[in-house]
């Protein structure tokens, strides 16, 4: 007796799934919350796209889709534990940084580097770290501007500034 294998649709959503869980869960921690809430806001996106696709509804964009999706669950997960404030620190280990071999004063000083650049990006406005964090985890324009109901020319004059912004960190 043969036991029927899962259907087409859901190995289309297992495979987006491990395809964007990951920088989902990067970009929702990146907007203030907390690793448990951002878990349970992917669950929900996933759960949302299923269901979407389902009904048989666009697969137009589905990444942009997904970005979008999970990024209004994450402003009402944020609004409902009553933090507005990044209350979460992307962890990092600044050793996988840098270069083997450096010296206590070479890793020292590209840890402070560091430590200013993090403290740049958190200084930004929540749009500009926003638009910043899509970008950084692939998203055109066109798709920031879709996630982020702004215009196109908005992403553009945002990621701009941000950049000038951060440049001058990096120039320190």
């Amino acid at each position: 007796m043969l036991v029927p294998g899962p259907a087409p649709l859901e190995h289309e959503i297992v495979d987006l799934f491990m395809q964007f869980r990951n920088p989902l869960l990067r970009y929702v921690s990146g907007m203030g919350l907390p690793v448990p809430d951002g878990e349970e806001v992917v669950q929900e996106v996933f759960l949302a796209l299923f269901q979407h696709l389902r009904q048989g509804k666009p697969r137009t964009n589905l990444k942009g889709w997904v970005f979008r999706v999970g990024h209004n669950l994450a402003l009402k997960q944020r609004m409902r534990n009553g933090r507005r404030e990044r209350l979460h620190e992307p962890e990092m280990e600044y050793s996988e940084h840098f270069a083997p071999g450096l010296n206590p004063e070479e890793h020292l000083a590209g840890v402070q580097h560091q430590e200013r650049l993090l403290a740049a990006i958190d200084a930004l406005p929540d749009l500009d770290r926003c638009c910043l964090y899509l970008r950084a985890e692939g998203l055109r324009y066109r798709q920031i501007a879709e996630v982020l109901e702004i215009s196109l020319g908005g992403v553009s004059e945002v990621l701009g500034r941000t950049l000038v912004k951060l440049g001058r960190v990096e120039g320190c």
